[in-house]
């Protein structure tokens, strides 16, 4: 585990302490964290019987394990857990961002090379959104990166149709609530003009649930293609649609640094 800044608090983010000192973490975490399944699927299989700790069959989740805990899944012990690792994806339109989708559509996780380990995503991205989408096989790591606490700016370029108000995109600088749900500052500002389209230029720290799409709606603008360019730090480039690529260790410790979210915000205030 490299002992690095935000890698470091993330892959030591735990639930609470042994009498000896030692960090200990719920079970679910720990299989999760070893690549065996999500959480969820860690306390399914907890309620099925299948998973025990030092010899005693688990009945609950609600258990804390510490590194010297034997914990087995089907009477077989779990693999050691990996170093916080941290890709790049650049997700075509069309795939649903997560690994089930009850309507049978295919999955970002579908499309991925089977050699990888097990992945979640950080944020989202919808079915018709394309773009930058980084996945770790790290949940502590996605949470605390997600946390508009971090501080990291997401930038998108969006294409609408319908005729664009450069103040009222201005405007979004001070935020707007719309049907209830308040959002944040938005930096937004026109790009081109092409025909009845135009292409708008979009940096938020928020990300809620389809926030570009509602704004953009709420200001009478029909959104035809979204893509998002990059997450904090880190950027699509020329990553090729369906492409993946795992951040060097190196380039991953010098941006997840103790000022790494600082710096991403004050990076995207000089552009």
């Amino acid at each position: 585990m490299p002992d690095l800044g935000l890698i470091k608090q993330a892959e030591q983010d735990s639930e609470g302490e042994s009498d000896a000192g030692r960090p200990r973490d719920r079970i679910a975490k720990v299989l999760a964290r070893a690549g065996l399944c999500s959480r969820r699927d860690a306390e399914r299989w907890i309620a099925e019987g299948r998973v025990t700790v030092d010899g005693t069959v688990l009945t609950s989740p609600a258990v804390l394990v510490g590194a010297d805990s034997d914990i087995r899944v089907d009477g077989k012990a779990i693999p050691q857990a990996d170093r916080a690792r941290l890709w790049r994806y650049h997700k075509p339109a069309g795939l649903v961002t997560s690994h089930r989708d009850e309507k049978g559509r295919p999955t970002v996780f579908d499309a991925l090379p089977k050699d990888l380990p097990r992945l979640i995503s950080i944020g989202r991205l919808d079915l018709n959104s394309e773009g930058l989408l980084l996945l770790t096989n790290d949940g502590a790591l996605a949470r605390r990166l997600e946390l508009p606490a971090t501080g990291w700016v997401r930038r998108y370029k969006v294409r609408v149709h319908g005729e664009v108000d450069p103040d009222r995109l201005a405007a979004l600088a001070h935020g707007i609530t719309i049907d209830g749900v308040a959002y944040g500052p938005i930096r937004a500002g026109l790009e081109r003009i092409q025909g009845s389209n135009a292409w708008i230029a979009m940096a938020l720290n928020e990300g809620k649930n389809r926030e570009v799409r509602r704004v953009l709606e709420h200001l009478g603008l029909q959104v035809t293609r979204l893509i998002r360019l990059s997450y904090g730090p880190f950027q699509l480039g020329n990553l090729e649609r369906g492409a993946i690529a795992e951040i060097p260790r190196k380039a991953l410790a010098e941006q997840l640094g103790a000022d790494g979210p600082k710096w991403a915000v004050h990076a995207d205030r000089r552009r």
